[in-house]
């Protein structure tokens, strides 16, 4: 459906519409002190009966006036706005993501850059190849906060992991938080296919909720886990500060990891288990989610605005007016002597 509304951009011009009745004045005045041709016979003439031109001799004046006024409102820059307004109907899944935050994701397993910052970058890319995929995204460590609900803007998506930084919660790896938060997020979705994609780098040291009772909540409203193991696990460079040229300095340390409580989410929820020790692993491990799922329509309520500039059609005009005044004015109704 279309619904088109009318603005003006610059609405002050308008004001020089109250200049036409001074150019009329002009106009006026300046056919009364027009020349007069004396003729013996000038009654006569004045007696005879007038052709078409001289009931004309307005026209040419009237013409540039009305040029004036169609340029006055041109100058306003009418603008019409077009929205379109229709639902979204597209194919994809509902997707939430469980992103570590616990400083653990600070180890340099991709060095240069740590596992967050290797993370991120890969989440924003999925999210932008995923357009008909509703997405959301829950962050944890000692405990599980949701950031985004599901939605198909990836552009506010990408914007918030973006802006991801560590020490916004408390340390520590909840899993099982994260996994319940997760699904609860997915509770009162109607797609066919559902899925919790976990992001983490270590074992479950905190929550008030195991990962297996989480993983069980999951599968029985038909949700299915795909935990990704972040990282090569064991000890790893662990940035611990800078030294006097401003380097990173780093020092090894031992992150334990439980795979099997990880595969065991997996197997219960229907999902599937895979380990990324670089950026590629990671990409490749989010494309399994995607291999796995079924796909069902989703229906969003959306719509787009954009303005429609009207004053080049009223430029036109009157350059057509003056040009057609001006025209009439030089040829067949000019006016002698």
């Amino acid at each position: 459906m279309s619904l088109l509304e009318h603005d003006l951009a610059r609405p002050w011009a308008l004001l020089l519409l109250g200049l036409l009745p001074l150019a009329l004045l002009g106009l006026w005045r300046e056919a009364r002190r027009a020349p007069r041709l004396r003729h013996p016979r000038a009654a006569a003439l004045v007696r005879a009966r007038r052709g078409l031109a001289p009931r004309l001799g307005w026209l040419p004046g009237g013409l540039v006036v009305a040029a004036l006024a169609a340029l006055a409102v041109a100058l306003a820059r009418p603008q019409g706005r077009e929205r379109q307004v229709a639902d979204v109907s597209v194919e994809g899944i509902d997707i939430v993501i469980a992103l570590d935050l616990s400083t653990s994701m600070k180890a340099a397993d991709f060095r240069p850059h740590n596992r967050l910052h290797v993370a991120k970058e890969v989440l924003k890319d999925f999210i932008g190849r995923r357009p008909n995929d509703r997405i959301g995204l829950v962050v944890f460590a000692g405990d599980a906060y949701t950031q985004a609900p599901l939605t198909l803007d990836g552009g506010i998506l990408t914007a918030l992991v973006d802006g991801l930084r560590f020490g916004a919660i408390d340390d520590g790896t909840a899993i099982g938080n994260a996994l319940a938060t997760s699904v609860n997020r997915l509770r009162e979705s109607d797609a066919k296919s559902k899925a919790v994609v976990l992001l983490t780098d270590g074992d479950n040291n905190a929550g008030q909720l195991s990962p297996l009772e989480a993983a069980e909540m999951a599968r029985a409203l038909g949700v299915r886990v795909f935990p990704i193991l972040v990282g090569k696990g064991g000890v790893v460079p662990y940035p611990v500060g800078t030294d006097v040229l401003g380097q990173t300095v780093y020092e090894h340390r031992d992150f334990p990891v439980d795979r099997e409580l990880l595969g065991r989410i997996a197997e219960v929820t229907g999902g599937a288990f895979a380990v990324a020790t670089d950026r590629e692993g990671l990409e490749t491990g989010l494309q399994a989610v995607l291999d796995r799922m079924e796909k069902s329509r989703l229906f969003e309520p959306g719509g787009t605005t954009r303005p429609v500039e009207r004053f080049p059609a009223l430029l036109a005009a009157a350059f057509a007016l003056a040009a057609s005044g001006l025209l009439l004015g030089a040829t067949r109704l000019r006016t002698f002597p």
